[in-house]
């Protein structure tokens, strides 16, 4: 009996041990991340986003039970990530789970609900491949979430994969907390003007759209509906142009679509026009949403089709965020003939050239900042901006354009550089008779030079090659094989710079027409300054200079070694920099070509000249930074990785994370530099000799079996001698 309550109470005893040890693992939750990257743990950027939410955040998740590979990991991680966000978030942050299963099969009251649930969101299933008793199946699931904050909503519909998941995460609820903020901020409401012709009931049938009294009444529906969600910021107006004539400054202002007709129908539509177009603004700047689709159907002329009025709810909440501003500021220089971020193909029907704009970077570019476009040949800089862009400028910049980029760069802010040393222009009997001939390259002089020079930072006029290049396939007709395009330098990890955190995980780059970047360290040394290479050619490359030639097949390495070097191609140089026009007269700003061609009378002109008689006694000042706040200045030979062969639409190949790193850095972003970086996982192999590489297939050939058999021999040697020992001392046993 003794035995049997002795037992008994020892199970007792481990039983409080179990439920205790539980429940201090429940309560005290840590867990530790032994990956590389830190990948499943959320960085220091979406730790400091939760913990300083000022309002209740909700976030939902819909995701099917049950799912196969990869997917079920995608939910799991999910939770994993929600879970520890809440370790750091403060008691505004609340997450749930909601079971949703597809419209296959039986499915209870409650799961239907949670599917009407996420309906109403925007969240709609989408279509998986699963592997079922050896059979490929496609099935529908729900895999994404909203974010609930106030009357606000924003969706990730899709989460198909864990790739870049706590950086959207993060993203996402930080763009939630910014607009509320702005949407609170602003004293103007945003105007939304329909801008909808009656006119256009006789031909409704024609273009395939409703009558536009039922048109009017869903966007009307549509915008009050977005209006009690934004705070009531808006203000909405319909506006009939067949009415008002004085609305047709507004239409070719904001672009709106016009259309015109014939007689139509043996004279029962008579001949007429009509506009329609959605158009928002706020603070002078302007948003044209399009309303109606037009399309060119070979062999059967234009067609016209009603945009989804679905998505219209989606469009103007896009439409609002750009109009306030809810990210940060960056300037991008849009004359002197810098790279165009937008364009068109359809002068180009083949597509040939599809690649040939920077559309992918403008559309990663205005995910993390708002793009404000910059004229210096106005002779002012937008007020706000922290970092100014240019990217491949051709024109030369007057005195007065440099000094307004040099004093942006003295009161603190960044300048990013991506600039190039050639223009590439055709031969003139190629112009003329439309030859496909070799281009010729002329040497670009933007006076941009004389200013880096002066902050120590000089670019070549040559361009670099590099037997590390990209391959190109070439087609079986043409002898097959690859072909080496040495003007396409390829940039191992080995020469890009990991010890800056925002270049840590960065293992690839590609360039494509790169110069070399050098810096004076004399310049340098006297500032001050601090220079950081970001990354270099490798040892293997060279340069083109003085007649250039691009041709891949007329391209030689040099024979000798020592005429190939690793080159440096980018830099970041930060610091108190000296300004170029300390010292200096205060240059003029030039007249512009409006205000020469003005013509005056000669009452006017004689009136002038008292006035500018008199003007000149009055004595201005002006006071020159003479030297910059702590500044940041980032420089490169090329714009074109900028362009859409190079940069992918996501923003997720290396290229693309190391050009927002780079912005995310001279923005004073590094923490969420460092977030968007870490979740890279391309991780090549380190390039070794080819003797090594004969040496490890050999040994792991012919070098492992020797060892095991040695190791076998030392076994048997190691038994024999125990052998030995055991007989030896039982033999001296028997003679004692």
């Amino acid at each position: 009996m003794k035995s049997g309550a002795a037992n008994f109470n020892k199970f007792i005893i481990y039983l409080v041990l179990i439920i205790l040890v539980n429940l201090a693992g429940v309560t005290l939750f840590f867990r530790i991340d032994l990956t590389k990257n830190k990948i499943y743990s959320i960085s220091k950027a979406s730790q400091e986003v939760v913990a300083t939410l000022s309002e209740p955040l909700t976030i939902k998740v819909f995701f099917t039970k049950n799912l196969p590979a990869p997917y079920n990991n995608t939910e799991r991680y999910l939770h994993d990530l929600l879970e520890e966000y809440a370790v750091y978030a403060n008691k505004n942050f609340n997450y749930s789970f909601y079971d949703v299963s597809p419209d296959e099969g039986d499915i209870n009251d409650k799961t239907r609900a949670n599917q009407e649930i996420a309906n109403n969101y925007g969240i709609y299933p989408v279509q998986i491949q699963a592997i079922e008793k050896d059979e490929v199946k496609f099935k529908k699931a729900y895999m994404g979430l909203v974010l609930i904050q106030g009357e606000i909503i924003e969706r990730i519909p899709t989460i198909d994969s864990t790739e870049r998941l706590e950086y959207k995460l993060t993203k996402a609820v930080q763009k939630l907390n910014n607009k509320i903020s702005a949407l609170l901020g602003i004293k103007d409401k945003i105007q939304v003007k329909l801008y909808l012709s009656s006119s256009l009931n006789a031909v409704a049938p024609y273009i395939h759209i409703e009558q536009p009294g039922d048109i009017q009444g869903k966007i009307e529906e549509i915008v009050k509906k977005v209006n009690d969600k934004n705070f009531e910021k808006l203000i909405y107006k319909h506006l009939d142009p067949s009415k008002d004539e004085k609305l047709k400054d507004e239409l070719k202002k904001y672009n709106v679509m016009n259309l015109n007709w014939p007689v139509l129908s043996d004279g029962k539509v008579p001949a007429g026009s009509g506009a329609i177009g959605l158009v928002m603004t706020h603070n002078g700047q302007a948003v044209t949403i399009p309303l109606l689709n037009v399309m060119s159907i070979p062999g059967f002329g234009t067609s016209y089709e009603l945009v989804n009025l679905n998505t219209m709810e989606d469009s103007i909440n896009d439409s609002i965020e750009a109009l306030i501003d809810i990210n940060q500021g960056i300037g991008y220089l849009v004359d002197h003939k810098t790279m165009p971020l937008s364009g068109t193909m359809m002068s180009d029907p083949t597509g040939q050239h599809k690649y040939d704009i920077a559309t992918n970077f403008k559309s990663i570019l205005i995910e993390n900042y708002s793009l404000k476009p910059v004229r210096l040949q106005e002779g002012v800089l937008p007020t706000g901006l922290k970092c100014l862009l240019i990217a491949g400028p051709v024109e030369p910049f007057t005195d007065y354009e440099l000094f307004l980029i040099d004093q942006f760069l003295m009161k603190g802010n960044s300048l990013a550089l991506f600039l190039n040393p050639f223009k590439e222009m055709p031969q003139a009997d190629q112009q003329v008779m439309g030859g496909s001939g070799e281009p010729i390259f002329v040497p670009i002089d933007t006076k941009l030079g004389k200013l880096l020079e002066h902050y120590g930072l000089s670019l070549k006029k040559s361009y670099v090659m590099d037997e590390n290049c990209y391959s190109q396939n070439i087609p079986s007709q043409y002898g097959g094989g690859a072909r080496p395009i040495y003007f396409a330098p390829i940039i191992k990890s080995k020469f890009i710079n990991s010890s800056l955190n925002f270049m840590n995980n960065i293992k690839e780059l590609i360039t494509l027409k790169i110069a070399p970047v050098e810096f004076a360290e004399k310049i340098i040394d006297e500032n001050d300054l601090s220079v950081k290479k970001l990354f270099s050619s490798s040892d293997n490359s060279w340069e083109m200079q003085g007649n250039i030639n691009l041709n891949p097949e007329l391209i030689r390495p040099p024979d000798k070694a020592d005429q190939k070097k690793s080159i440096p191609l980018a830099y970041i140089v930060e610091g108190q920099f000296p300004s170029y026009f300390a010292g200096k007269p205060l240059p003029l700003k030039e007249k512009s070509e409006k205000d020469t061609e003005k013509k005056e009378t000669k009452d006017t002109e004689k009136e002038n000249i008292e006035k500018d008689s008199e003007s000149s006694k009055i004595k201005s000042r002006v006071e020159i930074i003479a030297k910059s706040k702590p500044a940041r200045i980032f420089i490169t030979g090329t714009s074109e990785v900028l362009k859409n062969n190079i940069l992918d639409k996501q923003g997720s190949n290396s290229n693309a994370i190391f050009v927002m790193n780079v912005l995310d850095y001279l923005n004073n972003r590094e923490d969420i530099a460092v977030m968007r970086s870490k979740e890279q996982r391309f991780n090549p192999l380190y390039e070794t000799k080819g003797s090594i590489r004969t040496f490890v297939k050999f040994f792991n050939i012919a070098g492992l079996p020797v060892l095991i058999v040695l190791f076998g021999i030392f076994v048997l040697f190691f038994r024999h001698s125990r052998k030995r020992r055991i007989e030896t001392m039982f033999s001296k046993e028997r003679e004692v």
